[in-house]
């Protein structure tokens, strides 16, 4: 059985929910991932949902399709999405499949990585 670690911790508050994902993001840890925020969107209902990537180590197109589907239920609920904090191989993953288009990406590139 493969087994991906992953962890998150969440922040809520004024109609923002604040989602910091750790670990890996890949075919295996996506599906749990995805249900588990799924959970969290639908019973908050926030306007904001900001996914913070910093202490998240991989993540391949499994992640990719993650993000792409949170940022359609966020839309389909009137909401918005964005993400903060990736570092430099996420951010290149984000820039290289256009990601910028669909929603914010702030600040972020940690400097262990040059």
């Amino acid at each position: 059985m493969i087994h991906t670690e992953y962890s998150y911790e969440t922040q809520s508050r004024d109609q923002l929910l604040r989602v910091s994902l750790c670990g890996e993001i890949d075919h295996h840890g996506a599906i749990g991932l995805r249900e588990d925020l799924d959970e969290l969107i639908l019973r908050q209902r926030p306007r904001r949902l900001v996914l913070d990537l910093n202490r998240i180590e991989f993540m391949d197109s499994a992640g990719l399709g993650l993000l792409m589907g949170r940022y359609r239920l966020m839309r389909e609920l009137g909401g918005v999405m964005a993400i903060e904090n990736p570092n430099r191989r996420v951010m290149k993953i984000l820039t290289l499949a256009g990601m910028e288009r669909f929603f914010e990406i702030t600040n972020g590139l940690r400097g262990e990585e040059k």
